[in-house]
């Protein structure tokens, strides 16, 4: 077993096909199907279903697949921490970013990251809290940006916090609600609720105050720009940070409400924004510096988050 073998089975699993695996590494169809027939020896066992008309792969399969997704990430740490090693003049960045931080924040420091060290290939990847801890735990990325509320207390994860995001309903300009005075939290129920997923603890206290057993968006989504489009387009109600709006309230695109039963600074309403790694992993040089510029656009944007 080498790492070549396992880079190919591990584009087997992604493409599903023999064939269209080996068109992707550029490998000729036997030469890649005898590289997979080879780890299949080398490690005494049947990774492939090859008796089922749908590509599948065996309980032993799936077990080697996520060991080999970890060693090759592994792998790939190595070397791009050692290409680091004496400075930033090469080498890639992978982290992760939940869909408010990626509005604003994670921008913000990104350019101050990039024109401090253009040299580093960076990329960031947008998911739900879920998602991220997916990625991370396979080794995909380093850290992530997202509320902690679900990591904080957990030993696996490192997290470093950032300061607490305030939460705000919005609509679009002439929507039913937007000219109302005196607004409770249950006329939202006229009306459909488009966010990410909310934290569970932050569902209770709204359901409380609206009279719901939960309290839950109509629409779930985990790209804010798609969120913004909705609520732009129809008599949808939008959740998001003050923060994230800040530039769609200035251009006029949308309106926020303000409700007079909703405490708007309640510590138990605030997004809890942090930075999460893996307990017990250092960071590569490039994330180091880039956990730094997120930290330092979190201190310049403090205005805008804490409305």
């Amino acid at each position: 077993m080498d790492l070549r073998q396992l880079r190919h089975f591990v584009a087997l699993a992604d493409h599903r096909s023999f064939v269209r695996a080996a068109d992707a590494i550029s490998l000729s169809q036997p030469a890649f199907s005898r590289s997979i027939q080879t780890l299949e020896r080398d490690l005494d066992s049947q990774l492939v279903d090859r008796a089922s008309r749908e590509f599948r792969l065996t309980g032993q399969g799936e077990l080697v697949l996520q060991h080999a997704r970890r060693l090759l990430a592994g792998s790939r740490a190595l070397r791009n921490e050692l290409v680091q090693y004496n400075g930033l003049s090469a080498g890639e960045l992978r982290f992760g970013s939940g869909p408010y931080p990626a509005q604003l924040l994670v921008p913000e420091a990104l350019a101050d990251f990039i024109r401090d060290h253009p040299a580093i290939r960076t990329a960031f990847h947008q998911g739900d809290w879920e998602q991220l801890a997916g990625w991370l735990k396979e080794e995909q990325i380093e850290f992530f940006v997202a509320d902690t509320r679900y990591f904080a207390h957990n030993p696996d994860y490192q997290v470093r916090l950032l300061r607490p995001r305030r939460g705000r309903f919005f609509c679009r300009v002439g929507h039913p609600l937007a000219e109302r005075d005196e607004l409770k939290l249950a006329a939202l129920m006229d009306f459909p609720l488009v966010g990410t997923r909310i934290p569970g603890e932050i569902r209770k206290v709204l359901g409380e105050i609206a009279g719901l057993d939960d309290f839950q968006p109509s629409v779930e989504c985990a790209q804010f720009d798609a969120i913004l489009r909705m609520v732009a387009r129809s008599d949808a109600v939008g959740i998001s940070t003050l923060e994230a709006l800040h530039e769609p309230t200035g251009r006029g695109e949308v309106r926020l409400l303000k409700f007079s039963d909703v405490p708007s600074g309640s510590p138990s309403l605030l997004l809890h924004f942090g930075i999460v790694s893996r307990a017990g992993y250092s960071l590569s040089p490039a994330a180091q510096a880039m956990v730094a510029a997120i930290h330092s656009a979190d201190q310049r944007l403090a205005p805008l988050a804490e409305g």
